[in-house]
C-alpha cells in the first residue's frame, strides 16, 4: 500500500512567511506552490522551488482566485473561461520560475474557494482543465476525490489523481465541509492519522451528515497554513509508515 503526502506551500508574500515550508518539505513528497494569486510573489515562489527540488520533493502549481486579502478562500464572481485564464496565467508565472530554479511542474491543484467550486461546478472544472491541458497536456490533475473536478479530468482523458485531506471534514456529498462551520477542520494529529488508517483499510471516508462514504485516494493533503501544520504532517507521516504504508509521490520529481 502506497500514497502521496501533499501541502500547500509558498504562501507567504514578501517578508510575511506562511507556514514553515522547509520543515514541511523534509516531511511531504508533493508540494503545491501557489502562483501569485491567493499568495506568493515571484522570490517566494524561486526560494520554495529550490527548496522543494533540493528535497526531492514533486511540484505542483497551486493556482486560486486573485484574492490575497482573502487568502482566496472567497469566490469572485467569474465565467468559467474568466477562471479557466486566470489559472493559466498562475501556472505560466510558477513554471516560469521553476526554469530559473532548475525545477519542473508536474500538476496542478486549484485552491481554496476555486477548487470547492470546481468540486461542484462542472463547467468551472471543465474550464481549469482544458486551460492545464493547452499548456501542457502532461500535467496532472490533482483533484478533490468523487467531485466534478476529479470527474471533468478523467472525461477529457487528462491524466487525474485523487485527494483527501488528514485536516478537513467531509459531507456526504464529498466536498468538504465549509470553514465557517462545525466539524471543518481536524486539529489534533492522532485524530487525523486514526482517521487516514481507517480508510486506507477500508475505503470509507467519514462525514458529518450521514454513514460513511467511499472515496479514491491517491494522495494526502495537510494543508501549510494550518496551526500545527508540522507536527500532523509528522505525525501522520511516522504513523502510516508504521502502519506499512508507504508515503511516495503520485507524479515524476
Amino acid at each position: 500500500m502506497r500514497i502521496d503526502l501533499n501541502s500547500d506551500l509558498g504562501e507567504g508574500y514578501g517578508p510575511w512567511p506562511m507556514g514553515n515550508d522547509a520543515e514541511m518539505l523534509s516531511i511531504v513528497t508533493s508540494a503545491n506552490i501557489a502562483c501569485g494569486g491567493h499568495a506568493s510573489d515571484p522570490e517566494t515562489m524561486f526560494r520554495t522551488l529550490k527548496l522543494a527540488a533540493q528535497n526531492g520533493v514533486s511540484i505542483g502549481a497551486h493556482p486560486g482566485y486573485n484574492d490575497r486579502e482573502g487568502f482566496g478562500r472567497r469566490v469572485i464572481p467569474m465565467s468559467p473561461a474568466e477562471v479557466g485564464r486566470v489559472c493559466a496565467a498562475q501556472i505560466g508565472a510558477l513554471m516560469g520560475m521553476a526554469a530559473q530554479a532548475g525545477a519542473q511542474v508536474s500538476y496542478v491543484k486549484p485552491h481554496g474557494a476555486l477548487a470547492n467550486l470546481a468540486a461542484r461546478d462542472r463547467a468551472v472544472a471543465d474550464a481549469i482543465v482544458a486551460a492545464v491541458q493547452r499548456i501542457d497536456p502532461t500535467l496532472a490533475m490533482l483533484a478533490i476525490s468523487g467531485t466534478q473536478g476529479e470527474h471533468a479530468a478523467r472525461d477529457a482523458n487528462a491524466p487525474v489523481f485523487s485527494e483527501i485531506f488528514a485536516d478537513r471534514g467531509y459531507l456526504s456529498s464529498g466536498q468538504l465541509v465549509p470553514r465557517d462551520q462545525d466539524g471543518a477542520m481536524i486539529h489534533d494529529p492522532a485524530e487525523a492519522a486514526e482517521r487516514l488508517i481507517s480508510f486506507l483499510e477500508t475505503g470509507l471516508m467519514p462525514v458529518i451528515d450521514g454513514d460513511p462514504i467511499k472515496l479514491d485516494a491517491h494522495s494526502i493533503c495537510v494543508h501549510g497554513d494550518s496551526t500545527g501544520a508540522v507536527d500532523m504532517a509528522r505525525e501522520i507521516h511516522q504513523r502510516l509508515t508504521a502502519h506499512g504504508v508507504e508515503i511516495r509521490a503520485f507524479s515524476p520529481v
